[in-house]
């Protein structure tokens, strides 16, 4: 590659890390604000029925997208008529599914407890994968091309009227409905955003050989995705079955608010570097070479950011909800550090993914799915266990067993990595320590601020600030180049 086309690369990369950072950035802004002010309003029941919905939810939007929008993106040239197939097929999947969860609705009721309040509000929740399929070709049109500028707008755009709509039922007293009318009206913006800015559309014709071209690596997706998408849903469904919907809302306010940090890093460097290492598959030394800086660069934001959200989770939750939601705050904590070896986890699927070797992505899905299996089996005997002071004692053991569960398989998975990539484990664990030891020094000043007896809000403004200062102190004193290209892409114009 020439110097040239080395440079104008880098600018791409950066151009598309900047817009994927301020994308979630002001995503999560504005879903917090909106969060903060629903979890004030609303009951733990009315969190409990939707988090009920979105288990089945979760998985309609799989089938959906059934694994070839990745496909598209690991395929080198697709055509026009690539992506007008895989629309279509989207959309009919999409509505068949909707057409089978509708008439289901009632059996949904009767898993949680029998609860026929589900029925109305899933029929109209599941509206929103439909709406959602229309955009997935759009979507993966701009993250393929690297520019994912008008995807940060669209999600901005719908985020703020979808607050609005959101905001308006929860004051009107219309309780779960809220929650659901703001999901579909997201949805339904971010469509029309994308297809109203986008040049593109689709031809009015159907490829059977172009879909069974991007059935290989789309299936062992499809199927890495189900597996994975069955453990990150059956905890809802368990709670909710087994100990009530109450139990369910803490789970749920716990789960939401670390994924926002969790699956933001992930989404940030998906949208990144999965292109860019698909780009580059075929050079072995360069992909190699690749792959260190993005598990650098990855451990650089990932430690710091969950370590910091840890220790600060008391006083953020009381800033945030009062005491309401006190009872979340050590599963918001077990889930966090979990999130740590999830977001490791994706970026070594990613790098598997980007050369095209799904059998391996099933194969480490399965492996992951079995420990949590072995965990489940071992910890949801005690699930619905609970006290006068603590209504979640059995979810905290039940959590803490997929803790263990997903360590031991983040190991798996990186063993994976190290036999198709060309790197050794040494250089991979040396890529992650410096940055897990500079968080952990960094964290001290923070801990000892927890006992100082002042309010809330300035306990967190006190910790974000000490640690910043400590982190990213160090950093500058070692002369870290993963910190001084993290800040050059920030600054980066394009």
């Amino acid at each position: 590659m020439s110097e040239t086309e080395s440079d104008g690369l880098k600018l791409k990369v950066a151009r598309t890390l900047k817009w994927n950072v301020i994308d979630r950035v002001s995503s999560q802004l504005l879903y917090a604000v909106t969060g903060i002010v629903l979890a004030r309003m609303l009951s733990q029941e009315d969190f409990g029925l939707v988090g009920a919905i979105l288990v089945f939810q979760a998985f309609a939007s799989l089938f959906v997208d059934s694994g070839f929008s990745s496909a598209l993106i690991q395929r080198k040239s697709p055509t026009r008529l690539d992506y007008s197939t895989v629309l279509w097929f989207n959309l009919g999947v999409a509505v068949a599914i909707y057409i089978a969860l509708f008439f289901l609705a009632p059996w949904i009721a009767k898993v949680f407890q029998g609860d026929m309040r589900i029925v109305p509000l899933s029929r109209v929740m599941f509206l929103s994968f439909i709406i959602n399929a229309s955009a997935i070709v759009q979507t993966n049109l701009l993250m393929k091309r690297m520019d994912v500028r008008m995807i940060a707008v669209s999600n901005s755009i719908g985020l703020v009227i979808a607050a609005v709509v959101g905001i308006y039922l929860a004051v009107a007293g219309f309780g779960a409905w809220a929650i659901v009318w703001q999901t579909i009206t997201l949805s339904t913006v971010k469509s029309l955003v994308l297809w109203f800015s986008s040049s593109w559309r689709p031809l009015l014709r159907f490829s059977v050989p172009v879909l069974r071209s991007y059935f290989a690596v789309g299936s062992g997706v499809m199927v890495t995705s189900l597996l994975n998408t069955v453990f990150q849903n059956i905890y809802s469904f368990l709670i909710g079955n087994r100990a009530g919907l109450i139990p369910l809302g803490y789970f749920t306010q716990a789960d939401k608010w670390s994924k926002m940090g969790v699956m933001s890093i992930s989404q940030v460097l998906t949208s990144t570097f999965l292109p860019l290492l698909s780009g580059v598959q075929d050079d072995r030394e360069r992909f190699a070479r690749i792959c260190g800086k993005t598990h650098r660069f990855t451990s650089y934001l990932l430690f710091p950011a969950m370590g910091l959200l840890i220790v600060t989770a008391t006083p953020l939750f009381h800033t945030l909800f009062s005491s309401k939601w006190d009872a979340s705050i050590l599963l918001f904590q077990i889930l966090l550090i979990r999130g740590i070896f999830t977001v490791l986890s994706l970026l070594y699927s990613n790098f598997i993914l980007s050369l095209g070797k799904s059998r391996v992505l099933v194969i480490t899905e399965a492996i992951r799915d079995v420990a949590a299996l072995v965990a489940i089996a071992f910890t949801v005997a005690g699930i619905s266990d609970s006290t006068e002071t603590d209504p979640v004692a059995g979810l905290k053991i039940f959590l803490c067993g997929q803790l263990v569960a997903t360590i031991a398989t983040w190991g798996v998975s990186l063993w994976f990595v190290v036999s198709l990539t060309a790197r050794s484990l040494v250089r991979y664990l040396l890529d992650m320590a410096p940055y897990a030891a500079l968080t952990a020094i960094a964290l001290v000043i923070p801990v000892l601020i927890l006992d100082t007896g002042i309010p809330p809000i300035a306990i967190c403004l006190l910790q974000g600030v000490s640690f910043a200062t400590v982190y990213l102190g160090i950093n500058f004193l070692l002369r870290s180049k993963i910190q001084k290209e993290v800040i050059s892409y920030i600054l980066k114009r394009s």
